[in-house]
């Protein structure tokens, strides 16, 4: 089944890391890859353009269904592969909804990190301004510290909807991880780091963790003092 899969990524990036975790979570080790160079613009070249006219990472081909955006690839896998693997969708009504709502959660956090940490990659360089980094990064101490809050009331040992790993770990921990490559503070946010720690380990990250991320897990210190 994996060898009819096509994915096409890019390094040190959240939404292609959710789509190879899913993948492994669901068993189906074996799909074929490219690794494309952003710094390059290899993700606005023909090959990928031609199936993902917006130019953007991860590109996901099962047969011939593109899907482009990383949640839906996601949350095709789950569909399609629903008794292989882990189960990323729980039974229950509670832990389903709960799921639902810290998996739809992550986008918003997701942005409030990168015009944090890759602020000088969104902003042109004249258009950049002290006063907004400011703002953007108050912004995310308010999301770092609801999220840490979320996981405050949890039972140790939880994961972002409860004590099974879930479609909304898929989605949010490549999200916490970049939280901690830019140097998020393990002192000042101990639940989100006892979970980041906790996910770290589980063969599916393992298995697509970045040999540079094992080596130097903090690329930049720009969310040292957050």
């Amino acid at each position: 089944m994996a060898k009819d899969m096509t994915l096409l990524w890019g390094f040190g990036s959240p939404p292609c890391w959710r789509t190879m975790i899913a993948l492994e979570e669901k068993n189906l080790q074996g799909y074929n890859q490219k690794l494309l160079s952003f710094e390059k613009g290899e993700h606005k070249s023909k090959e990928v353009m031609d199936i993902n006219p917006r130019g953007q990472l991860p590109t996901f081909k099962h047969g011939d269904k593109i899907l482009n955006d990383s949640y839906a690839a996601c949350m095709y896998l789950e569909s399609q592969f629903k008794s292989q693997g882990t189960q990323l969708i729980p039974e229950s009504a509670a832990e389903q909804a709960l799921m639902y709502q810290r998996m739809f959660e992550i986008p918003t956090f997701q942005e409030k990190l990168y015009y944090v940490a890759y602020y000088e990659y969104f902003v042109p360089e004249g258009e950049r301004h002290d006063s907004a980094l400011k703002r953007n990064k108050e912004a995310l101490t308010a999301e770092l510290q609801l999220w840490e809050n979320y996981l405050q009331k949890m039972e140790t040992g939880s994961y972002l909807a409860g004590k099974k790993f879930t479609m909304a770990d898929v989605v949010g921990f490549p999200v916490v991880a970049c939280a901690f490559r830019n140097g998020l503070s393990e002192e000042r946010y101990p639940k989100l780091t006892e979970y980041y720690n906790l996910v770290k380990e589980r063969p599916s990250v393992e298995a697509i963790w970045s040999k540079d991320w094992q080596k130097n897990p903090q690329g930049t210190d720009k969310l040292k003092d957050l």
